[in-house]
């Protein structure tokens, strides 16, 4: 009897195999979706920013080196020593507890390593104290390594309170006028008034807002603003925060509130244009030119040459007037001729001796005699 091979034969034939792979995929499943996940988590392990320190404490004066690795290449990072601060919860009160005096700015390489040297400053709050990297622009990014100043105070951390939750209740507003000084371009200055309840289980002490200043389509520049005080679970506050811009600033701004990482309130403000400065500047077009025109005519005058005759000789007659514009009278001859014998006569005379009375000729001639007389 001739065995057949076909296709029903082959299905016989490769279904142990199949059962066998069938009992064994489960198994392997698990192991397949923890591999995939494993993966990004490492990668994502791998990118995350790090920073080391050459010494893990110094005293007030010293220098430390700051590395790091895993950053975005190129990018702009800010050194700190801060205060009250640890890795697991960062800088509780902010750049306010950092001592910004003595921050160092450094520029990633390509790979985003770098390495700087950072000296050793008190900052204004307690240890414990970090060393605070953070991306200056583009993406946020931030990592911390714990440092003890030698010789720095040391307190506990403030409590917690992440169960604290800040919303905006009412609408917010700029309040404050702009004085004579912003018409000639000093920095507008406004405050940022608004009112805010804690909608979460805990209270929140001391928050830290952050202030955005966004011109035309440009992105906000956000700035820290602290407010000392406490706002108890339910209740409300009313909060001011001042606002500032840079010299010369005119035009439509757009002020932003942010909490964390939630922008709670946004607020235009239109400036006008600094006219003063405009009118001096004009002004000054003006006045600069009038005056070197002055002093050239003056330089001219001194350094012209003079004329023959300017000046009268003394005891010089003055001459007759002439009125500038009429016509000049003409003089016959005649008279001129018998005016300049006239002048020349009151010139000699000018010049000759006085006679005395002993020294007159009326006293040599001979006294006439009179009838009588021999």
């Amino acid at each position: 009897m001739t065995r057949r091979t076909g296709p029903e034969t082959l299905r016989r034939a490769a279904s142990p195999a199949r059962l066998l792979a069938l009992a064994v995929l489960p198994a392997l499943l698990p192991a397949l979706f923890l591999s995939v996940l494993a993966v990004p988590g490492a990668r994502a392990a791998e990118s995350a920013p790090t920073v080391s320190l050459s010494k893990k404490e110094a005293g007030k004066g010293g220098e430390i080196t700051v590395s790091g690795k895993g950053w975005r290449g190129e990018a702009l990072l800010m050194l700190l020593i801060c205060g009250q601060a640890t890795p697991e919860r960062g800088v509780i009160g902010g750049t306010n507890s950092c001592a910004n005096g003595a921050g160092r700015a450094v520029t990633t390489d390509e790979k985003g390593a770098f390495s700087k040297k950072l000296p050793v400053a008190e900052p204004p709050e307690p240890c414990p104290c970090v060393v605070h990297v953070a991306t200056v622009t583009g993406e946020q990014a931030s990592a911390d390594a714990a440092f003890t100043v030698a010789g720095h105070p040391t307190a506990e951390l403030p409590r917690r309170t992440g169960g604290g939750k800040l919303a905006v209740l009412a609408a917010t507003r700029l309040e404050g006028d702009s004085s004579l000084l912003t018409w000639f371009g000093a920095p507008p200055a406004r405050r940022l008034v608004f009112t805010v309840g804690n909608l979460g289980p805990a209270p929140v002490e001391d928050p830290v807002f952050e202030i955005g200043t966004a011109y035309g389509v440009y992105a906000p520049r956000w700035e820290e603003r602290q407010w000392r005080g406490t706002v108890a679970p339910g209740a409300r506050a009313r909060i001011a925060l001042p606002v500032e811009l840079s010299a010369g600033a005119h035009g439509d701004y757009q002020i932003s509130l942010r909490y964390g990482k939630k922008v709670l309130a946004e607020q235009p403000w239109g400036i006008g244009r600094p006219w003063g400065v405009t009118l001096f500047w004009g002004l000054l077009c003006l006045v600069v030119p009038a005056a070197v025109f002055r002093i050239g005519m003056a330089v001219v005058d001194r350094i012209r040459p003079r004329t023959v005759g300017a000046h009268r000789t003394a005891g010089a007659r003055p001459g007759p007037a002439v009125s500038k514009g009429l016509p000049r009278r003409t003089t016959p001859v005649a008279r001129t001729a018998r005016s300049a014998a006239a002048a020349d006569a009151d010139a000699t005379t000018a010049v000759l001796p006085w006679f005395t009375p002993d020294s007159a000729p009326s006293e040599n001639r001979p006294r006439p005699t009179t009838k009588g007389q021999a």
